[in-house]
């Protein structure tokens, strides 16, 4: 297997309809080991249209060129409440793929 799952996990802000089902929100991506592009990607916002926007605006990013790129998406494109939380998810994720690429797990295994 080519590619690596990774969570990332953020506090929802209150009055959302995804907040009713989860405390955190969560952004999961499938990555590219060799070049850290997130393949696929998905997040437990409430709709989802929602869902789909997140994993469009997320997919083709290179982690390996840092989390800019795809913060700056997130905050452009994405105007709804969760923009925040969708943020400190992708941060959060960006840290476990930094750990993992620490270790070495990230390299062909």
């Amino acid at each position: 297997m080519n590619t690596i799952f990774i969570a990332g996990h953020a506090r929802l802000p209150s009055g959302m309809a995804a907040q009713n089902i989860y405390e955190t929100l969560t952004i999961t991506a499938e990555i590219d080991k060799k070049y850290g592009v997130i393949v696929a990607a998905s997040c437990t916002l409430a709709t989802q249209h929602g869902k789909s926007f997140v994993e469009q605006l997320l997919r083709g990013h290179s982690l390996q060129d840092g989390i800019t790129q795809p913060l700056e998406a997130v905050k452009i494109h994405y105007l709804g409440k969760a923009g925040n939380a969708l943020m400190s998810a992708l941060k959060d994720l960006y840290k476990q793929y930094e750990s993992h690429k620490s270790t070495k797990i990230i390299q062909n295994i």
